[in-house]
């Protein structure tokens, strides 16, 4: 390849800049959301570069909006998914998820430095891009969040495996509320490696095309990136841990919220009402996932979550959950079942049941 060779793909600038394969994703305005052509055309990229010796590292990074904020990814194209809900088959559904997923094990098992610069928003699809690179540098201006139970669906692209190995039971809550927690918080959960000021990513991001890579590129990328990293302030969640820990040691999800009901706190009320207006469908589903499935592997994790993302996708709180944030944007869901008494266990078990179409596969 040429010293700057581009692959041109629409929504998604992917370049060979030096030694360094490059990501910008390209649609601020949509928050950098992923559809399924950019999945593909990062899927492809990380594969040709995976075994292209002129290519010691991968970094990716968003794209600015016309304020100034640059969001790294809010996410996947789900609008994409609400819109092909008539399709009996759900071919989108099956084909964007499998490919999703086969990207996220890619990243999960790349042998190069994989660098996700986060100055902004990074959610869902976007937390699959990035929390399984070698370096997740966040800014002040991050803010992480896998909010999957608010749109009838569950956290996905691997959370089945990275959250359980947050501390304590900060991950189980991170899944059952969708918290949203900035750089230090991620920090202390082992989802953020580094920390950098906002003001500092753009020089970081430059050091890191210009450094030498030809020798180690891991300790060069090292070395770079910890001359700009500072440590990350007092983590909020840590004052609530002891808290977060009682109340998520729960025998269920109804369990959880008497104790939070019980502590009575601020923190504790907050958390039991934010967990009240999810999808009680997927709240059962996301205790059961994270809970009983959390010693999986990161392969059988996304195998799992493959079955789970197509039963989600022939139900009713996914669809509505969309439409109601997304399309409609009245932020009033209709559930159904409305209540978690009424969630029985039939239904919480179907999502982990055997698609007709098969189990994923993973190369």
């Amino acid at each position: 390849m040429n010293d700057r060779a581009s692959i041109a793909s629409r929504d998604i600038r992917i370049e060979h800049v030096g030694r360094v394969g490059s990501v910008t994703l390209t649609r601020p305005r949509a928050l950098n959301a992923l559809d399924y052509d950019m999945f593909i055309a990062l899927k492809r990229a990380l594969e040709a570069w995976a075994t292209d010796s002129s290519v010691q590292a991968v970094i990716i990074r968003g794209s600015a909006r016309e304020d100034g904020s640059v969001p790294f990814c809010a996410g996947g194209d789900i609008k994409a998914l609400y819109e092909g809900r008539l399709d009996p088959g759900r071919k989108l559904a099956h084909e964007l998820y499998a490919d999703e997923y086969r990207l996220n094990a890619l990243i999960f098992r790349y042998r190069k430095p994989y660098v996700a610069l986060i100055d902004g928003v990074v959610m869902g699809a976007g937390v699959g891009v990035s929390v399984y690179g070698s370096h997740r540098i966040m800014s002040e201006r991050a803010m992480f969040a896998m909010p999957e139970v608010g749109i009838g669906l569950f956290p996905d692209v691997g959370a089945t495996y990275f959250l359980p190995r947050c501390p304590g039971k900060t991950g189980l809550y991170m899944g059952l509320t969708g918290a949203r927690i900035g750089a230090a918080d991620a920090a202390y959960l082992g989802l953020a490696s580094h920390v950098v000021p906002s003001a500092k990513f753009s020089a970081l991001d430059r050091a890191l095309l210009e450094v030498d890579l030809s020798r180690d590129a891991r300790k060069a990328i090292d070395a770079t990136v910890a001359s700009f990293a500072i440590k990350p302030k007092e983590a909020p969640l840590a004052a609530h841990r002891t808290l977060i820990d009682r109340c998520f040691s729960g025998a269920s999800v109804e369990d959880i919220l008497a104790r939070l009901d019980a502590d009575g706190s601020p923190f504790a009320s907050e958390t039991a009402a934010t967990m009240r207006s999810k999808s009680p469908t997927s709240l059962k589903v996301t205790y059961r996932q994270l809970t009983r499935y959390s010693a999986l592997s990161f392969e059988d994790a996304m195998r799992m979550e493959f079955r789970m993302a197509i039963r989600c996708n022939q139900g009713h709180d996914f669809f509505e959950g969309v439409r109601a944030q997304v399309v409609d944007k009245d932020r009033n869901p209709k559930w159904s079942p409305p209540t978690l008494d009424q969630v029985d266990d039939a239904l919480v078990e179907s999502h982990f049941a055997l698609p007709a179409s098969g189990d994923l596969t993973i190369p």
